[in-house]
């Protein structure tokens, strides 16, 4: 299947504090807080959900279309993805404004105050997926966090096309409305979010989890340490363990590896179950990983991991995917 990937595409700077938020944000303080976090490393990376998800899609040989806006100096970034097999043509290049950057510190409980600038992200808005689709079948998109108007626009041409979508709103839920919130997920295919995302989007639509439902076909709600939750069109549930770590190194971009796994296994025509292993197995790679592309994939570990995790049967299933995906290629850090 083809599928494109609208969300944002972005540097991080990625910084650890030896510490945790906790014991220093004060509950009857917050109104008037102000700290600095004296960090221990500063690691700068590739990022943006657009392309993590695309950069392990390309792993596990999909070839997926980036869509979004970039600057001037994304050119050693796009080199990146298209060596890893991602279709960088429907990316719009800023005349004046730079990639955008996430800034983002880690505690020791893996908890995360982070920024955003958008910079070029913002001219996602002008792309058009009726024109892509003009010039490519597109089975499926992915409309994860970017611009919001960009993504109400995508959301909006793919349910004009019939195109099936993926919602993702994410992290931009905060910055939208209730209305707008649900523009974005009725009618989509796929809705992903994590626990308190989930939470926060009843809240900001009034919607009840019933009403959901009968808004979008198969929600997949990210549980952290407890694995995910997949309700499908009939409302039965099945719910994924996650892949045991060896390391917690950084949690940022683990959701998108779950999605990208999620959706090249569910697309290629595995079961719910076993797409969320394979989501699953892909998020541990990220979350042992510092940066969100500095990963690769070994075919025979995978297999080990998958059998370990979920047994035999589980890592035959998924075996066939893992075949095809490319080999693990050594990451090299940007900046």
């Amino acid at each position: 299947m083809s599928i494109a990937v609208s969300a944002s595409i972005a540097t991080d700077h990625l910084m650890r504090f030896p510490g945790r938020f906790a014991d220093v944000l004060l509950a009857d303080q917050l109104d008037h807080v102000s700290l600095s976090f004296l960090v221990d490393d500063l690691q700068i990376r590739r990022g943006g959900v657009g392309g993590n998800i695309v950069y392990a899609m390309g792993l596990l040989n999909h070839t997926p279309l980036l869509v979004g806006a970039v600057g001037a100096d994304f050119a050693e970034y796009r080199a990146w993805l298209e060596s890893h097999g991602v279709d960088c043509s429907a990316i719009l290049v800023s005349n004046h404004a730079h990639t955008a950057r996430f800034v983002c510190t880690t505690d020791d409980d893996m908890a995360q105050i982070a920024s955003f600038y958008p910079g070029a992200m913002s001219e996602a808005r002008d792309i058009s997926i009726a024109q892509l689709a003009e010039k490519r079948e597109l089975d499926l998109v992915l409309v994860g966090a970017n611009d919001p108007e960009a993504m109400l626009r995508h959301t909006a041409e793919c349910r004009e096309l019939g195109i099936p979508f993926a919602a993702d709103p994410s992290q931009q839920l905060a910055r939208l409305d209730g209305d707008q919130s649900v523009q974005l997920i009725d009618g989509a295919t796929y809705l992903f979010t994590n626990k308190y995302e989930w939470a926060l989007l009843l809240q900001k639509t009034g919607l009840s989890e019933e009403e959901v439902a009968q808004k979008v076909g198969i929600r997949v709600t990210t549980l952290g340490a407890d694995g995910v939750l997949i309700v499908d069109r009939a409302g039965t549930e099945v719910t994924v363990g996650v892949v045991p770590d060896t390391a917690k190194v950084d949690p940022t971009g683990v959701g998108d590896a779950f999605r990208a796994g999620f959706l090249t296994g569910h697309t290629a025509g595995l079961s719910l179950e076993r797409a969320a292993q394979l989501g699953s197995l892909t998020a541990v790679l990220v979350l042992e990983t510092m940066g969100t592309q500095e990963w690769t994939l070994n075919r025979d570990d995978a297999l080990e991991r998958l059998t370990l995790a979920y047994g035999p049967e589980a890592a035959a299933d998924i075996k066939p995917l893992l075949c095809s995906a490319s080999p693990g290629l050594e990451a090299v850090p940007v900046g």
